[in-house]
């Protein structure tokens, strides 16, 4: 494989860095969703910690290095997540920690943004006009910008969630990664394409949100002018540069879906795993839902990364009537 910023020397040694509530997450084969779906599914969980995301991996490792030799200040933007694991681990390291939001981000998300004891700036745009606003505070008080996906501590955080996978499943065919920024499916795809050459990673986003996956496809950064999707953890306009360069490298496809599927594994992830999660979590099933044939007979890992979803959209968009066997896209 060609050289990505990643290494994986660097993964194995971060791991130590990050508090282990956030390590090892559940991996478990999901056998009540797989007649729907055709295949041979493995959930890997990552929810089950604190934040309930997969961000903290990240935030940890960023925040053990300041803590040891850095600024006391950081700020980031987020669409919610990200700023709830920096805030988590700024906080349990003594760090100031600021985050910038839209003022449209998930309620929930940004309630325990300010739970956590963060400073929470919000922005009368999207998440691109945060990211804007976050480069000018630091730039202005002088303090650590934390870019998720850029900074390589991100990605070289979620890539732990490679390792625990290739070492307790050892043969999967493929890996449906949510891509949004990017630090997950080349952290992720980094760690497989290295270990597991076989398995096939596959990125998905919503059909709403396709800058990074027309990137991919292109070769090149495309922009997009808004977004339109429910899964808003995932609903970037601008790609960055290089986190596309290592996409490149480690990813095999990136597919759109559309929001009904997302949809609709939101609501298989319920009724047959009982598991709550956000939209970004519910793109592997949305990705299977659209191209069963795909992945027929195959033994498919999808990583389930967050469950911050406002109950009350939750409802509105999973409903209560249950959804028919035959259920296909529309």
């Amino acid at each position: 494989m060609q050289e990505t910023r990643l290494d994986i020397a660097r993964i194995r040694a971060v791991r130590r860095l990050i508090d282990p509530i956030f390590l090892d997450s559940p991996l478990y084969r999901c056998e009540a969703l797989e007649p729907d779906l055709g295949c041979t599914l493995s959930i890997k969980l990552e929810t089950a910690n604190p934040v309930r995301c997969f961000k903290a991996r990240g935030t940890e490792v960023v925040t053990s290095l300041l803590a040891g030799d850095g600024p006391r200040s950081v700020v980031c933007a987020s669409a919610g997540n990200l700023g709830q694991a920096l805030a988590w681990s700024g906080r349990r390291r003594g760090l100031d920690v600021t985050v910038v939001a839209s003022r449209f981000a998930t309620a929930a998300k940004l309630d325990r943004i300010r739970a956590l004891d963060a400073r929470l700036e919000l922005v009368d745009g999207d998440h691109e006009m945060a990211r804007e606003r976050a480069a000018d505070i630091a730039l202005r008080d002088g303090i650590r910008l934390v870019e998720d996906s850029l900074d390589i501590e991100t990605c070289e955080g979620a890539a732990t969630i490679g390792l625990e996978l290739v070492a307790a499943t050892p043969s999967f065919d493929a890996v449906l990664i949510a891509l949004g920024g990017g630090a997950l499916a080349t952290g992720v795809g980094h760690v497989v394409k290295a270990m597991a050459p076989e398995a096939e990673v596959i990125c998905v986003q919503p059909l709403g949100a396709p800058a990074m996956t027309h990137s991919w496809h292109r070769r090149r950064v495309v922009t997009t002018d808004s977004t339109d999707t429910i899964a808003d953890g995932v609903a970037g306009r601008r790609p960055i540069p290089a986190v596309l360069d290592d996409l490149l490298l480690v990813a095999d496809d990136a597919v759109l879906v559309q929001e009904t599927s997302i949809i609709a594994g939101m609501r298989m992830l319920l009724d047959h795993a009982g598991l709550v999660v956000e939209p970004s979590a519910a793109l592997g099933v949305a990705a299977v839902l659209e191209d069963r044939d795909r992945f027929a007979g195959r033994h498919v890992v999808t990583i389930v990364c967050g469950s911050n979803v406002d109950m009350d959209a939750y409802h509105r968009w999973v409903g209560a009537t249950p959804l028919p066997r035959s259920w296909s896209p529309s």
